[in-house]
């Protein structure tokens, strides 16, 4: 609602990417039922399987700077139908695919382009642009279709390729992607946002007073200069590296550690549950407290909790460790996505989001191999998840470090002067 009541336009954009991002984040992240099913058609290794995932993973990293630049250039719906296009190519490919190199091109490499195009990557900008107030609570819920994938895309997808395999599954979701993703970019998305955005009237006052010299004035290049760019580039390092590892490799440990596919795949989908009501209470912290330190502890509990899961031995401890981890899975990319928007505005967000994304990308290529390559190399799931812990931890002291929302960059860029809450 707005201050007079009304309605405010800017939710259903929310609500509408929050569903696609469902699809194409559940996709991404629901890799876990395929990975077996595909291995065992094709004739393929893990860790060859696990090289190609890898790729993709890095793939659609390298897309995310594209998706927000063409979304600067040319606009959100363009992005999305043109996603929308080689996603259901890239799937037509796949299903046909039988050598490894095809395979990787079509699976790795297409098809995971077709996903960044219609990731948040290309929906966070216009989320920035239409809302000021609630930006932080805005881009949690965006987020909360991400968690709501891995909830549901998991366990619907082990289901449907037990039913009628994974060729049939994966074009399956090609349709139902493809009849929702062309109404939302034609009908719902709007990249001109009100003047004012959700601004109550005496809180435009305040905006009108604030300096003008910020951050804000920066250019590309200047930015990519400045600490808290790579502070959130390596913090979004460890989460792309533990989430792209849970999707990839989470259900084949649970499985190598005793658990049958139905529960590993409802352990999973247990976290991203769990995850959608802890987004949406973190959402309404977003705006009130420290985002950094909110992050931090996100990162902390994570990554106690992969060192927990690789050692949970009955049903009743990997769901309870699935709904402890849930409450915080969700809300990095949220608050990553936020704070950049707060330091360096909205001008540059889409663009600069994507290059971040890219360290998230890099790092789920990163845990998509080794979960392969340590397994069949040492036996153990130790060495990658035990690396997810530790890196997630590493990630929640570099949080900390990040400025308090509302700094203003002096010069030389890696100089910062904090003027917000601590």
């Amino acid at each position: 609602m707005t201050s007079t009541g009304k309605w405010y336009f800017g939710w259903n954009i929310v609500g509408a990417a929050a569903l696609l991002t469902l699809l194409s984040v559940g996709m991404r992240l629901g890799i876990g039922p395929f990975f077996l099913p595909i291995a065992e058609d094709l004739g393929f290794s893990r860790s060859l399987l696990a090289s190609i995932v890898a790729v993709g993973m890095l793939c659609y990293g390298l897309a995310m700077p594209l998706a927000g630049h063409l979304v600067a250039r040319r606009g959100t719906r363009f992005v999305l139908l043109l996603g929308t296009f080689i996603v259901v190519l890239a799937t037509i490919w796949t299903v046909t695919a039988r050598h490894p190199v095809t395979f990787l091109l079509a699976f790795g490499v297409l098809l995971s382009i077709g996903l960044a195009l219609t990731s948040p990557v290309a929906l966070t900008p216009v989320i920035s642009h239409w809302f000021t107030r609630r930006r932080g609570m805005a881009l949690f819920f965006l987020s909360t279709g991400s968690m709501a994938g891995m909830a549901i895309m998991t366990p619907v997808l082990s289901i449907a390729i037990e039913s009628v395999g994974w060729r049939v599954t994966l074009l399956g979701f090609a349709g139902v992607f493809t009849a929702f993703a062309v109404p939302v970019a034609v009908l719902v998305m709007r990249d001109e946002a009100p003047e004012h955005t959700d601004l109550a009237p005496h809180e435009i006052a305040a905006e009108r007073t604030k300096p003008t010299v910020s951050a804000e004035s920066l250019s590309l290049r200047e930015v990519m200069h400045t600490r808290p760019f790579w502070q959130i580039f390596l913090g979004l390092f460890a989460c792309g590296f533990s989430m792209n590892l849970l999707g990839t490799h989470g259900m084949p440990m649970l499985m190598d550690h005793g658990f049958d596919a139905l529960s590993s795949s409802l352990g999973i989908g247990l976290i991203g549950f769990v995850a959608i009501f802890g987004t949406l209470a973190l959402g309404r912290l977003a705006d009130r407290l420290p985002r950094r330190k909110i992050l931090a502890v996100i990162y902390c509990i994570r990554g106690l909790g992969f060192f927990v899961l690789v050692v949970v031995g009955t049903h009743l401890e990997l769901y309870l460790a699935a709904s402890i981890g849930g409450l915080v899975w969700a809300g990095s990319i949220a608050l990553s996505s936020a704070i950049l928007a707060d330091v360096y505005g909205v001008r540059l967000v889409g663009v600069l989001y994507g290059l971040a994304y890219l360290g998230h990308q890099i790092g789920g290529m990163t845990s998509s191999w080794l979960g392969g390559w340590g397994y069949e190399t040492f036996g153990t799931h130790w060495i990658a998840f035990g690396s997810a812990g530790t890196l997630l931890l590493l990630a929640a002291g570099l949080s900390l470090r990040l400025p308090a929302r509302g700094f203003t960059l002096m010069a030389p860029p890696l100089a910062v002067q904090p003027t917000g809450i601590a």
